[in-house]
């Protein structure tokens, strides 16, 4: 199965459904399937061909959503960039992965110009906000794209095994390694999170992350698989107005990042109940303080809370069964359905409970490796326990406990050695 399907599935069951609330706009998952026809058909008109890559530069907007699911049913592969990413680091991302279009919005325009200009003058420019084009030049309008006729059918656009997504990712050095992410590889993603989160038609999904990661991109994608309803706001800078429009919109899933748990905690005149629908918190990046996770409860007494691990080599690592949260706080749990994750020693031996080595994931979500950097792939990508398969190396350093459950203690590259023992700056902490 191929991502694009997802839209094209949720547009024939509940076609007149709302898909998106993004500000004033309430679009359904027919109007999305029809414009994202028509953007495909500009882009291929463009030259864009199978197997291209068209780099997304934009901020959380209903139009960036209809552009990724227009490049995928050109065939192509979108790779989003964060929109405060400088013209310099955006010319190396269009240069590396020779993108063959742009799709940006107006106040954008100057810096995709500038990065264009430096990788490719010829790159196909797609603005959005800019109306009839006028004054463009050679950049075509993506509204005036959206205006043409809905074409009768595209053209094949491939299958589960080609790239879908390159997304770039600075890691902890050196310049952004592209991430190659095939449409099976997502897929399997999405379908694993979305069971174990239990989404469905009836969620109204929150989208405040940025849609440029994986974290707030995945919240399009399983709201788009599940048939649910997903409201994409620019950002959480405003906590109050965001919790405003989750409360209209009725929303039942909340992803958040601990940042934005001590913005809801200083929020004084917010009270328990205060969302009444919401069914599911999700928090990764770095476990929650006790005493953040004891307010969160307290605010949102119906929401069950997921802790979770990831990272943008297979998206989703592992989570913890709500239920067992207050019996390990620190843990962030198992490894997601349809995967493994276990930690390895020295030469690959599996490691028991408490010893601490190196994470590895198994399993369909697992990248193909990173864009035309094949020692980079080679350190992370390294032989599976079966001779067809490669596994994982995260370069994060773990433990189990005795039922199994994963607790993080630091990046590989962060270990500090003294007198012979490896210690963790976290332990360190602790003891200060």
């Amino acid at each position: 199965m191929r991502v694009e399907q997802f839209l094209r599935d949720s547009a024939k069951r509940r076609g007149e459904k709302t898909a998106l609330v993004a500000g004033p706009e309430r679009l359904t998952f027919t109007e999305i399937d029809a414009m994202s026809d028509r953007l495909a058909a500009a882009l291929l008109a463009g030259g864009v061909r199978r197997g291209d890559r068209v780099v997304i530069y934009m901020d959380n907007c209903w139009e960036a959503v209809v552009a990724i699911f227009a490049v995928l049913k050109a065939g192509a592969v979108f790779s989003p960039v964060n929109p405060s990413t400088r013209a310099e680091k955006l010319a190396y991302i269009v240069n590396n992965c020779r993108a063959a279009a742009i799709i940006t919005q107006v106040r954008l325009l100057p810096v995709a110009d500038a990065a264009a200009a430096e990788a490719s003058p010829e790159i196909l420019r797609v603005v959005a906000g800019a109306g009839d084009g006028g004054g463009l030049g050679s950049a075509i309008s993506f509204e005036a794209a959206l205006a043409g006729d809905t074409p009768a059918a595209l053209p094949d656009p491939g299958i589960e095994i080609d790239l879908a997504m390159l997304i770039y990712t600075s890691g902890s050095t050196g310049f952004p390694k592209g991430v190659m992410m095939t449409h099976q590889n997502i897929v399997a993603a999405a379908g694993s999170i979305t069971a174990y989160l239990e989404n469905t038609a009836d969620d109204i999904i929150l989208g405040v992350l940025p849609i440029s990661f994986d974290y707030g991109l995945y919240q399009v994608i399983m709201a788009f698989k599940t048939g649910a309803t997903l409201v994409l706001e620019k950002s959480f800078a405003f906590p109050h107005a965001v919790i405003q429009k989750m409360l209209a919109e009725g929303v039942t899933g909340f992803p958040i990042v601990p940042t934005m748990a001590a913005l809801l905690l200083q929020m004084k005149d917010l009270e328990p109940g205060a969302l009444p629908r919401l069914r599911y918190i999700t928090n990764t990046a770095a476990a929650l303080p006790p005493a953040f996770i004891a307010r969160l409860r307290a605010l949102f007494p119906g929401a069950a809370l997921y802790s979770m691990y990831g990272l943008t080599e297979c998206k989703r690592c592992t989570w913890l069964p709500p239920e067992e949260l207050d019996a390990r706080p620190a843990s962030v749990g198992i490894a997601i359905p349809g995967t493994q994750a276990y930690v390895v020693g020295e030469g690959g031996r599996r490691l028991g409970a408490g010893e601490v080595g190196e994470l590895v994931i198994r399993g369909p979500h697992v990248m193909k490796g990173y864009w035309e950097n094949p020692e980079a792939t080679a350190r992370a990508l390294r032989p599976g326990p079966n001779p067809w398969e490669s596994v994982l190396h995260t370069g994060d350093l773990f433990r189990t406990d005795e039922d199994g459950f994963l607790y993080f203690v630091s990046r590989m590259d962060d270990i500090i050695k003294t007198r012979g023992e490896k210690v963790s700056p976290k332990e360190v902490e602790n003891v200060l």
